[in-house]
């Protein structure tokens, strides 16, 4: 099907902010460029799921009672103690990167300010590593949930399946975004549509 020009937006038009919309709306939102927004909508998602198994988690093995390992109660298990404190803090880092990007992006773009590309390269390189770190939690966690987690329709599962679905986006490629940040801490020209 034949697609107007008039029809055609750009990846690149928009991550230099030269969309028509941002021709014709004054907002701040029409100021941050898109992909520090776009990639951001694809791995807050995928931090939610994580916590949410972390609620559901804390939820299933409160009482568990184990009936191997020497038996007693899970909750009493060293280990998983750790592994509860590991996991709660990787979600809570990759929350608080990404609340902190979103604001100073937010907050320049209601100045009229430029987004400076040292900020559009720091919310990038946050947003793959807190998916990582989502990542690495739900591991924890499914790791030591016992077998009754790999059953179809349990919390834990259906969040680990659907965590890693949002990892494999293209926004998630961890290795080039990373790159795209060094490049630009070495202060050589970064070009790319996803920052």
């Amino acid at each position: 099907v034949f697609v107007p020009s008039h029809r055609v937006m750009r990846n690149y038009e928009l991550s230099q902010l030269r969309g028509p919309g941002q021709k014709v709306n004054p907002g701040p939102l029409y100021r941050i460029p898109f992909a520090a927004i776009f990639t951001t909508a694809i791995a807050a998602p995928v931090i939610g799921v994580v916590a949410g198994c972390y609620e559901n988690y804390l939820s299933a093995m409160r009482d568990r009672v184990r009936l191997s390992l020497g038996g007693g109660r899970f909750a009493e298990d060293k280990f998983a103690q750790v592994t509860l404190a590991r996991a709660s803090s990787a979600i809570d880092a990759a929350i608080l990167q990404m609340d902190r990007n979103v604001r100073a992006l937010v907050e320049a773009a209601a100045a009229g300010k430029e987004i400076p590309m040292q900020l559009r390269l720091r919310a990038r390189r946050d947003q793959v590593l807190g998916t990582e770190r989502a990542l690495d939690a739900i591991e924890q966690l499914f790791k030591t949930a016992g077998g009754q987690s790999l059953d179809r329709g349990n919390p834990i599962e259906r969040a680990w399946r659907d965590a890693h679905a949002g990892g494999v986006h293209v926004a998630n490629d961890a290795e080039r975004a990373l790159s795209l940040y060094g490049r630009g801490a070495f202060g050589l020209p970064v070009e790319d549509t996803m920052i």
